[in-house]
């Protein structure tokens, strides 16, 4: 959904994104798999808001990595792993040893043997070349198209063939993904950890997506060019390599140990991109904030915050260069925006703050943008989409622009991060209980469960840790 905002925008560029294969093609060779992992290792640091350092945190993934790498196909092999500064929940490799995970996936796994399925599929892609021949693929479908158009002079001819060899990739990348889980599963399973971490750890995630999601659940529906299986596929093929050593409970989980070491790690955005608080962004640097509707979701980004709605309207926030004092409407409509509406201009204030807004149609979408500036001058830009212009979408719109404000100095001063921080369970506790202890988080019963693998009316153990998010 968000990415469809680049239709309105001319010039866009695009981010890397993990999971993707970018950079030139290489032959298999140590010395050029060292030199493309190096090269994109700041590229990497630079798009996840840079390294996330705690002494007590890398030693636990240290001794974690350590394992998993004695046990895998390649025990010689040197790894570089670094914890990226990102409340997303992500992990992958490069070729030359470069391993990332995320805080956000330390904070979602409840131990080692998670963290080391995570890791250990990770490997896997790299040890078996998934990289170099789904580059290598990918370069044939282009070629193949290109063939077709000249030899029979047809462009449509070749887009068909382009698009063959498409769901031939997505085919292909699909094979890779369970060949790395059945690697995973079998490499964690020799290090002694329980195997069916990797399958708890992707019913964790599906969760948390649940969690994410604006309107509670996740899309059912399938998607035939997904460059990944579904997930209860992935689910089911990770369980049956499992049994392979055994009966559910084989194998250690290594619980109390991991979570003494994210104990402590900061949850969610990092304090140098602003804060998420429920439906409210504040940045204390900037000195500015602003609120979403209800049912909208927030995800700050490390280049724009980012909010999407039960009905389908996506939000981008971000900063643009402009003199001070500059004529805001002009700005709206000095053609950097497609499909710009003429007359569509308004001139007003927000709190006192000079303010723009215009309307846009392109390619059968509905744009709502706005732009305001501080009173330092900063200017900030407000870009709205739906597929309907509705009157709902329009209210999102002005209801969350007009919200826009600057901090007060001191209400900046008490702001500070969110962190995982662990708590005993007594006995007479619920989850209903524990998660009314957590803090500036939105549905904390909800993201209780998803942190801490708890179904919904399970009741919890006396004594037993469990991680909540507070400030």
């Amino acid at each position: 959904m968000l990415a469809l905002l680049g239709l309105l925008l001319s010039g866009c560029s695009t981010l890397m994104t993990a999971g993707e294969d970018t950079g030139t093609l290489v032959s298999r060779s140590d010395p050029v798999d060292d030199r493309f992992g190096a090269d994109e290792h700041p590229r990497i640091i630079a798009a996840y808001g840079g390294v996330y350092h705690d002494a007590k945190l890398e030693q636990t993934l240290a001794r974690v990595v350590g394992r998993v790498v004695a046990a895998s196909d390649k025990p010689n092999q040197s790894y570089r792993i670094t914890i990226l500064n990102s409340p997303a929940v992500n992990a992958f490799a490069l070729p030359g040893g470069y391993l990332y995970v995320t805080r956000g996936l330390l904070a979602l796994a409840n131990d080692s043997s998670e963290v080391a399925a995570v890791l250990a599929h990770e490997m896997a892609h790299v040890t078996a070349d998934h990289a170099i021949a789904r580059q290598n693929k990918a370069r044939t479908a282009v070629i193949v198209s290109r063939v077709v158009t000249d030899v029979l002079d047809d462009d449509d001819a070749g887009q068909l063939a382009l698009a063959s060899s498409q769901r031939s990739l997505a085919s292909f990348s699909r094979q890779q993904e369970l060949e790395a889980d059945a690697i995973g599963v079998k490499t964690i399973g020799r290090a002694g950890y329980d195997p069916f971490a990797a399958s708890r750890f992707l019913t964790a995630m599906g969760r948390f997506g649940s969690y994410k999601s604006a309107s509670g659940g996740t899309d059912k529906r399938p998607d035939f060019l997904a460059s990944h299986p579904t997930t209860p596929d992935r689910i089911d093929f990770s369980v049956r390599a499992a049994r392979q050593f055994g009966s559910p409970g084989v194998g250690e989980v290594d619980r109390d140990r991991y979570l003494e070491g994210v104990d402590g790690m900061v949850f969610g955005d990092d304090p140098s991109q602003g804060f998420v608080r429920e439906r409210t962004f504040v940045n204390p640097t900037l000195g500015v904030g602003f609120t979403v509707p209800d049912g909208f979701v927030i995800d700050n980004a490390s280049d724009a915050v980012l909010a999407t709605g039960a009905d389908g309207t996506a939000l981008r926030f971000d900063a643009v260069a402009l003199p001070v004092g500059a004529d805001l409407g002009a700005y709206l409509g000095s053609g950097w925006v497609n499909g710009f509406v003429q007359g569509s201009v308004q001139r007003f204030t927000v709190n006192g703050l000079p303010a723009a807004s215009a309307s846009a149609n392109a390619k059968g979408w509905a744009f709502r943008i706005a732009v305001v500036q501080s009173g330092t001058g900063a200017t900030y830009r407000f870009i709205f989409a739906n597929e309907v212009d509705s009157a709902q979408f329009a209210q999102a719109a002005v209801e969350t622009v007009m919200s826009f404000r600057k901090l007060d100095p001191a209400e900046a001063a008490k702001l500070s991060s969110l962190r995982v921080k662990l708590v005993g369970v007594k006995a007479d506790d619920t989850a209903q209980s524990v998660a009314r202890r957590m803090r500036g988080v939105d549905r904390p019963l909800e993201l209780f469960l998803a942190l801490n693998d708890i179904k919904p009316g399970e009741a919890l153990t006396p004594g037993m840790k469990v991680k909540i998010v507070s400030d």
